[in-house]
């Protein structure tokens, strides 16, 4: 069997965002993705979602959602839709994360490798502040997202461990200030590389991901009734096992490259 790569790439999440939103999408960035369009138009008519959240749990593969399904059902149940989606290359968070969030491939934003300035292309985070709108990262310290996308007019709340950084995102839910809110979790990623992706220490990690961006859509559902709201649950890249039984990603490989996304609008 040939390999089979998914057809929408992580670079699409800014189109899709900004167009759901209601806001102008800059050019010479990859295209919405046209499910959520067509989610958003079947949801929300001609209306346009005033409230973005953004869950970006690092390293879930598509091959995992797909060998423990089970595992995902909170996460299905409270979105719309789940898609398959392709990463960038090399397959690494800061790589990935920077073309989520500009809408371009590496060889444009600039980070084509395991580093983390502060990007200087346009992003969601630019094109919100743009439109006049607040935005804010709730992020783990010296994370990719924490560090790329400094030094814009937006708030960043930044902590030590992901449980700080879930109990402050909830908590901004609650104090309903932001138009666009990226929660970053890189809990999965850090256990996959020591002990492997699918050790119990390793889909313990995910399991918190996925109960966390349940905890998450439910607490949207019930605070925001007034809101129109774009919500996902977006992985970065892949991982697969190495020898030592422990995790790596950064190939061009299916393990690697496909990972699973998952969407909701209210």
């Amino acid at each position: 069997m040939s390999d089979l790569y998914s057809s929408i790439c992580i670079s699409s999440v800014k189109a899709s965002a900004l167009e759901i939103a209601g806001i102008e999408t800059p050019e010479n960035i990859e295209n919405p993705n046209p499910v959520l369009t067509a989610l958003a138009e079947k949801k929300l008519g001609t209306e346009k979602a005033d409230r973005v959240v953004i869950y970006n749990p690092d390293a879930v593969a598509l091959w995992v959602y797909q060998k423990y399904t089970s595992m995902f059902t909170k996460a299905a149940l409270c979105s719309d839709v789940a898609l398959p989606m392709l990463s960038v290359m090399p397959s690494v968070t800061p790589v990935c994360f920077a073309s989520m969030y500009s809408g371009v491939m590496p060889d444009v934003h600039g980070i084509k490798k395991y580093e983390k300035p502060v990007l200087t292309v346009n992003t969601i985070f630019d094109s919100f502040i743009k439109a006049g709108k607040k935005a804010a990262i709730v992020s783990t310290a010296k994370d990719s997202i924490s560090m790329i996308f400094l030094n814009r007019n937006m708030e960043y709340f930044i902590y030590d461990t992901p449980e700080e950084v879930n109990k402050k995102a909830l908590s901004l839910i609650d104090e309903d200030r932001f138009d666009l809110i990226v929660i970053y979790n890189g809990n999965y990623d850090g256990t996959m590389h020591k002990h492997g992706p699918e050790a119990p220490e390793s889909l313990a990690a995910l399991e918190m991901n996925i109960n966390f961006y349940s905890e998450l859509v439910e607490k949207i559902n019930r605070q925001w009734k007034d809101h129109k709201v774009f919500y996902g649950f977006c992985p970065d890249h892949g991982c697969h096992e190495i020898d030592g039984g422990c995790g790596s990603h950064g190939l061009d490989m299916q393990e690697d490259m496909n990972v699973i996304h998952f969407y909701g609008v209210k």
